[in-house]
């Protein structure tokens, strides 16, 4: 089963962050993204550009910033392949500390197999 991992950040706090804490958010990912690699779990992953460079379209037209208003946006993502929901929920505690706030855990679905 395929499930994507939708990480929440505060963007706010983000830009605030010292360098010494953006290396030890980027080692963290790095040991879980080796791990999940190691044991085939991981397809894909990736950061997010910051809300305020969002563009959202929609029927009526575009505008600029996300879907969502408030202070937490989702800011990267990893997709797994994963045997159940319980082992997706797992690694999404793993990812989960004072930048990220919360983890979205969404099972993919798609018609075409991918």
């Amino acid at each position: 089963m395929k499930f994507a991992l939708l990480m929440n950040t505060k963007p706010a706090e983000s830009r605030e962050l010292s360098d010494e804490g953006v290396k030890a958010i980027e080692a963290r990912h790095a040991v879980l993204l080796e791990e999940l690699s190691a044991s085939g779990e991981i397809v894909n992953g990736a950061g997010l550009r910051l809300p305020e460079e969002t563009v959202t379209v929609r029927a009526d037209g575009t505008s600029t910033g996300p879907v969502a208003s408030g202070d937490e946006h989702v800011t990267a993502y990893y997709v797994v392949e994963v045997a159940d929901r319980h082992r997706a929920e797992e690694i999404a505690a793993r990812i989960l500390d004072d930048h990220v706030t919360a983890v979205e855990v969404r099972q993919i679905h798609n018609s075409n197999g991918m």
